[in-house]
């Protein structure tokens, strides 16, 4: 917070009499993929293990292909390798490899049996930060629709696995009837899309390029740092878990702070001629805040309804402010809105959006029924995938992240994220542990094209990194962390993919 006195000169001063120019906000090409819709008659009398099968069947053929370029014709033992076509043509004693789906056992796993068998209607909420436990040690085995064989070895401890990504592991049964594994391989990174692929290509094309650190810039209430060189074009603004509450107003300034920032408003007119340049705002789930009373508390305030619902349960005041908050952006900047698992929707895998009767004041904004072109105010799914400024962006609200790093000790949440893209799955542990839709016709976690961009909202910190594949694929990957703990916000430049990380802090003196 820069003092009074240091700033009199440009404050404290007449008027100008000269009119400054008024800048306008940088327009942006946005086009969303609709890849995560359900329709509207949804059933659920279908079985789960569809959603395997369909797994298995699209990512198969491509982690063989890199099991057979680096698994044919090795000898181990003066023994050759070949292919097993199933998991149940496994012989003893013989050297091979296969694909299947890695399946963990681990004993703090939430188990629907068990539910059942407690008769059960609904499952248990899920309270631990872990699902492994130090005495026991986890069962993982490979299966696929023959059957189902248990994994040992070494090598699985040099590698992080969860229930529902596809591998291919080279070895031999042992006498116990056990795949001792040698060595394993992922499908890796799928093919990435030209940029503009779905949208006419401008005059000039821009890659990815490496993040450089760069002397940090104060404002009055804003800081900016870990600024990356930034192209000439737009820039979009992404933002997570701004949680707004009816009763927990502790970093109410900054969510103001925040708005005057997007707004460029109360910042000197070079400020806000830079800001003009963010052309959407990016809202990455949990925008509502969980209801954090006591339970005590919500018992006495509650009465038992068999059906229907307690009104006075019910507090419009967290709705009410973002539907402000939008309100306020919407005018001047359109806003992409992904539900969180704190937020108005449905709680399973793919989340629907966030109906619009929850904005009265933003709707406005939204598409007309029926149109198929996205609207000023675009409430998505989760997972979303579009195409902006010729860029392939894939993102979601964080549970898919939350959920696998239940499965690992590492809190390398980047890690996670670029392994779900080597395994060519955004949401493997779907639906093991991460409820989901059970699907019949097709599997849309898989990822069929490598995006550009791959963000994911509501984790513990910032991080970013850019990895590469092996047909040359460069993917931006981008932790964002929830601004309800870190007062951040972050700007992704729409020519170069480089990242701005952006603190809002409302620093107050006596």
């Amino acid at each position: 917070m820069v003092a009074l006195e240091d700033v009199g000169g440009s404050l404290l001063m007449k008027p100008s009499a000269e009119n400054p120019p008024v800048p306008e906000r940088t327009p942006n090409s946005y086009t969303p993929l609709h890849s995560f819709g359900l329709e509207k008659d949804r059933q659920y009398q279908q079985q789960y293990a569809d959603i395997y099968f369909l797994r298995l069947t699209k990512i198969r053929p491509a982690v063989e292909a890199v099991a057979a370029e680096a698994w044919d014709g090795l000898i181990v033992g003066d023994e050759e390798a070949k292919r097993v076509e199933r998991v149940l043509d496994v012989r003893q004693g013989e050297l091979c490899y296969v694909a299947g789906t890695i399946y963990v056992d681990m004993p703090l796993k939430p188990n629907v049996m068990d539910d059942v068998s407690k008769d059960r209607w609904i499952g248990a909420p899920t309270t631990v930060q872990k699902y492994f436990s130090d005495e026991d040690q986890a069962t993982v085995s490979l299966e696929d629709d023959s059957g189902r064989i248990r994994l040992m070895g070494n090598k699985l401890k040099e590698v992080d696995l969860v229930t529902g990504c596809i591998v291919a592991v080279l070895g031999t049964e042992n006498a116990n009837g056990e795949f001792e594994v040698i060595d394993l391989k992922f499908p890796d990174l799928p093919p990435q899309p030209e940029r503009w692929a779905l949208s006419d290509p401008p005059s000039k094309n821009f890659g990815i390029k490496e993040e450089k650190a760069t002397p940090k810039r104060k404002n009055d209430d804003v800081d900016m740092t870990d600024r990356s060189s930034s192209g000439n074009g737009g820039k979009i603004a992404f933002v997570s878990g701004l949680e707004f509450s009816g009763t927990d107003t502790s970093y109410a300034m900054e969510l103001d702070l925040l708005l005057e920032y997007l707004l460029g408003e109360a910042l000197d007119p070079e400020t806000q001629n830079e800001l003009s340049h963010i052309s959407r705002l990016i809202i990455a789930g949990n925008s509502i805040a969980a209801d954090r009373k006591a339970d005590h508390e919500t018992t006495e305030k509650r009465s038992h309804k068999k059906y229907g619902y307690d009104a006075s349960a019910y507090n419009a005041l967290p709705s009410q402010l973002l539907d402000d908050f939008l309100a306020e952006v919407l005018p001047t900047m359109p806003v992409t809105l992904l539900p969180g698992a704190t937020d108005p929707a449905n709680s399973s895998y793919p989340q629907q959006p966030i109906h619009t009767a929850m904005f009265p004041k933003s709707r406005a904004y939204t598409a007309v029924p029926g149109s198929e072109e996205a609207g000023w105010f675009d409430t998505t799914t989760n997972p979303w995938e579009a195409e902006i400024e010729g860029w392939r962006f894939l993102g979601t609200g964080g549970q898919n992240v939350e959920d696998i790093a239940k499965y690992v000790e590492s809190e390398d949440r980047l890690g996670m994220m670029e392994a779900m893209c080597r395994w060519r799955c955004s949401a493997p542990t779907a639906p093991d542990t991460l409820a989901s839709y059970p699907f019949q016709e097709d599997e849309p976690f898989v990822m069929k094209e490598c995006p550009h961009l791959y963000f994911v909202g509501c984790q513990p910190e910032f991080g970013t990194k850019v990895v590469t594949g092996p047909d040359g694929q460069n993917l931006r990957l981008l932790a964002l962390p929830s601004f309800s703990t870190s007062r951040e916000l972050v700007l992704v430049d729409t020519e170069t993919l480089d990242v701005t990380r952006v603190k809002i802090s409302a620093n107050t003196r006596v």
